[in-house]
């Protein structure tokens, strides 16, 4: 199936070009970081996780939404979601791909990989995060090559698949749960102290992760011959306005939490956030346009009128998707660390290399993800002809 990449037209293969050049840079800064240390990154002792690990948060979520199709389309017999449950499987593949390169240069030495399979460590969350994303990846390759294999080929597909789909459905849900435990189990950071973290986690990602499903499906029916239908579209969009309501209601919940409380342990993060602290602001402004966009979104996507317009829909799911990329891709993470437990406040900045490397891994993602939907949609093309 892999020969109709190579039989893709212009603008295909511009795209993997365009995508092959960030990927080059970020490896260029990689070998350069490789050298010299994650030293070259904003990281320190005070900030250890930085835009690396904000990254693979966010993306864990947007892999786990592919569940938000499999579920309807495998359980319910949503027939609608037929069209795009390979799609969201395929985004899956792409987006955990993105979070295990995140990993690795994150840690500096790849080789340390092989420590946690050396050294196995049940008692430990990082083991299960390990197991769990790994797990989801292979699972998902399982399932969506074999299913669009056996619609190439005009039959169902082979039994033992309906096992592993019914796996998958409560794994989904376990990868972002066990990356929301990796914060909320650290007693020392009260702004991830929470016992709703893995519910924010799940509701923004069952969000966020839609509304990119939605934008790709909706790029995919202007520039292919596939239609991926506007009851499915319309079935997502209402996916993801009820799960951002639920993401905004949670975040009000723990706003209302820490100062009505007034616990500095708490407030001092969210004053960090919102209005800045001993004069230190640098996430202020992305706050508040993660806030911002978060209701231009509610206020589209609330309103029937404007979220079964095309173009309006596509404001609210653009609107959607970076103003949850800043809250769990930049604000959630970093805050955590400022101020630290002893109340000192530390800048954290990504430098030059770090942002490049960061755009690398997003641009491999999306390379994977470009391959595996061209093969798709063409066999998709194929039985509609």
């Amino acid at each position: 199936m892999f020969d109709r990449v190579f039989k893709a037209g212009d603008d295909f293969k511009k795209l993997l070009k365009l995508l092959g050049v960030f990927i080059a840079l970020g490896f260029v800064c990689y070998i350069f970081q490789y050298y010299r240390g994650l030293g070259i990154t904003g990281l320190g002792r005070d900030v250890s996780w930085g835009l690396y690990i904000a990254q693979f948060t966010f993306l864990v979520g947007v892999a786990a939404s592919a569940v938000m199709v499999v579920l309807p389309y495998y359980l319910h017999n949503f027939k609608a979601f037929g069209r795009i449950t390979i799609l969201g499987e395929f985004l899956a593949i792409g987006a955990v791909s993105m979070c295990l390169l995140f990993i690795i240069v994150d840690l500096g030495m790849p080789h340390r990989l092989f420590n946690v399979l050396r050294y196995p460590t049940p008692n430990s969350i990082l083991f299960w995060d390990m197991v769990v994303l790994n797990g989801y990846l292979l699972l998902n390759i399982i399932i969506g090559w074999n299913a669009l294999d056996a619609e190439r080929m005009g039959v169902a597909p082979p039994k033992w698949v309906k096992p592993l789909i019914y796996i998958s459905i409560p794994w989904a849900v376990s990868i972002h749960t066990v990356t929301a435990f990796l914060y909320a189990g650290l007693p020392g950071r009260h702004f991830w102290l929470t016992a709703i973290m893995a519910a924010r986690f799940l509701a923004s990602a069952f969000s966020s992760g839609p509304a990119l499903l939605i934008l790709l499906a909706l790029f995919i029916k202007k520039r292919t011959k596939f239609d991926p239908g506007e009851e499915a579209i319309q079935a997502l969009a209402k996916i993801v306005t009820y799960a951002l309501i639920i993401s905004v209601f949670f975040v009000l919940l723990e706003l209302f939490t820490a100062y009505y409380s007034k616990v500095p342990g708490h407030t001092n993060h969210f004053d960090y956030l919102l209005f800045g602290l001993h004069g230190h602001a640098e996430l202020v402004p992305w706050t508040w346009l993660s806030n911002i966009l978060a209701v231009v979104a509610l206020v589209l996507l609330i309103n029937p009128n404007t979220r079964k317009q095309e173009k309006t829909l596509k404001i609210a799911c653009f609107a959607t998707f970076f103003s949850l990329w800043i809250e769990k891709g930049i604000t959630l993470v970093i805050t955590g660390f400022i101020p630290n437990t002893f109340e000192k406040i530390t800048r954290y900045i990504p430098t030059i290399p770090e942002v490049f490397i960061t755009l690398g891994v997003w641009a491999a993602g999306f390379f994977i993800l470009a391959v595996l939907y061209k093969i798709a949609v063409s066999i998709k093309e194929e039985i509609g002809a």
